[in-house]
């Protein structure tokens, strides 16, 4: 068992959660349970240009719905605040500023202007090795003329300074090691012109602020870790580097790069966790949750997307997910996402699932579709009845409304070719001799003992008694229906229907 595991989610609040970031927070969750550690929530909100209003909360709030909530985070702080980097900005300066006196790190004065011109002669520059020396910073300025600029407030930004022909080597936990040659990395900004620190200087000083000991992340960020393991060492705190482990990508469907928010509006299946309103914009980007997604198979389906236990298995409790979590068990390949089968995750849960804890998003499903559902215990066995033809918890409405009311409309091409007046007579007979104490298998078994008498096929007449009392050809068992509407119900369906078809 690992000691003092401290592991951190760390999103930037800049609109909806994605559901490969969702994957990254369970993976955190699940190892710091495994562990007996700590699950951490720090809000990345150093790049104010991108700060979107009410995302902190839409985050917190997707944590919440799948179960995995942080143990410290700015709704609930620990020993180890503040949670957001802006409250944390006064303490990133000192650490530019120590980097820059050791030789590390350097004053850069460059405009944004002067950048771009750079970059419309050079289309491919990077600010580094190659190119520090011609550009305006305090590697190439006098110390009188930066003292003065400094002195003076001129907008500026610190740069780490890059080594030549160097090896930057670490062990990932999933990968293996991995090295990376300085040659090929430039000088990335550590603190911006606004004093706000990047990604790279906040999250080396945050991570040793709250005492992260493992740091997992997508893959994405691999170009990034020269730059953050150089940090840790130029800090004078490789010692307390925390170990790293970066995720596989989740793939589009067809395997060709990683699966964007373009691709689910394109192929028609989100990829949030909940629905997002873009402030902005006022537009509404769909959730798995509002699509009708439990919040246990949302996390199960996430889970099986790089990782297996090493059997075939694929359903499982976020508990039994916690016990049986390992790193060792994580892909270094990408993981497709393919949304039929997450619906499959979906319809698995739904179906082990007990009617008491389906009732209230049935009913709310239902209420929204305009059909009230007071009686409870009726609800229940109707849920009971439909779960295992629903694959989202809004397939519930399509499945359960003949119940709760009486079809106007019905499927008569399917079966007017064929009635007669002694069918009719037939059903007018079944219905007012329904016994109302009798199962839905001892009714069924009456019912084809009087098609036979009628020297009629039982079969023949199934799909007309379907229709009679759920307007067309869908629906659990016929009789399982029936028993549920009850007798009364089911002969004024039965009469309603020999109406139509006559």
């Amino acid at each position: 068992m690992e000691k003092n595991i401290r592991v951190r989610f760390a999103p930037s609040p800049t609109g909806g959660l994605h559901l490969g970031g969702v994957r990254t927070a369970l993976f955190n969750y699940l190892f710091a349970k495994k562990h007996n550690g700590t699950f951490v929530l720090r809000v990345e909100d150093t790049d104010q240009t991108r700060f979107v209003e009410g995302a902190e909360e839409y985050i917190v709030d997707c944590l919440n719905w799948c179960g995995i909530t942080p143990d410290e985070s700015p709704q609930n702080p620990g020993a180890y605040g503040p949670y957001r980097q802006s409250e944390r900005k006064a303490s990133y300066k000192q650490y530019a500023e120590q980097l820059i006196a050791d030789g590390y790190a350097y004053y850069a004065f460059d405009t944004p202007e002067e950048l771009s011109a750079k970059r419309a002669v050079e289309p491919n520059f990077l600010y580094g090795q190659k190119s520090r020396m011609e550009m305006k910073n305090s590697l190439t300025l006098a110390q009188e003329e930066v003292d003065k600029l400094l002195a003076e407030n001129t907008p500026h930004v610190v740069r780490i300074k890059i080594p030549e022909n160097e090896q930057v080597s670490f062990l990932d936990m999933i990968r293996g090691l991995v090295s990376f040659d300085t040659n090929l990395v430039d000088d990335k900004v550590l603190l911006k012109a606004d004093g706000m620190p990047t990604y790279h200087l906040a999250v080396v000083a945050d991570d040793k602020a709250m005492e992260i000991s493992h740091a997992f992340r997508g893959e994405e960020w691999l170009p990034s870790a020269p730059i953050h393991i150089l940090l840790w060492k130029y800090l004078g705190w490789e010692d307390s580097m925390p170990k790293w482990a970066h995720l596989p990508l989740i793939l589009k469907p067809d395997g060709n790069g990683k699966l964007s928010k373009r691709d689910g509006d394109r192929l028609g299946f989100p990829v949030y966790a909940m629905n997002w309103n873009d402030p902005k914009t006022g537009d509404v980007t769909k959730g798995f949750k509002e699509l009708g997604f439990m919040p246990e198979a949302f996390v199960n389906l996430l889970a099986m997307l790089g990782w297996n236990d090493g059997t075939d298995k694929e359903i499982f409790t976020l508990a039994e997910l916690i016990e049986l979590f390992s790193i060792e068990r994580i892909s270094k390949a990408g993981a497709k996402f393919d949304f039929e089968k997450a619906k499959w995750y979906n319809h698995e849960w739904i179906k082990q699932s007990s009617a008491n804890s389906l009732q209230l998003p049935v009913k709310n499903a239902l209420t929204e579709n305009g059909i009230k559902a007071n009686d409870e215990e009726f609800l229940l066995k109707v849920i009971d009845t439909v779960k295992d033809r629903c694959n989202l918890l809004g397939d519930f409405v399509a499945q359960s409304v003949y119940f709760f009311t009486a079809p106007t409309e019905y499927d008569s091409a399917a079966v007017k070719p064929k009635w007669s007046p002694e069918k009719a007579a037939f059903f007018k007979e079944f219905g007012q001799n329904i016994n109302e104490t009798a199962t839905a298998q001892e009714s069924e078994l009456e019912f084809k003992a009087l098609a036979e008498a009628k020297g009629f096929k039982p079969g023949e007449l199934m799909l007309p008694l379907r229709i009679m009392l759920v307007g067309g050809k869908f629906g659990p068992g016929v009789f399982d229906i029936a028993k549920l509407l009850g007798k009364a119900e089911t002969e004024s369906r039965i009469e309603k229907g020999i109406a139509a078809f006559n």
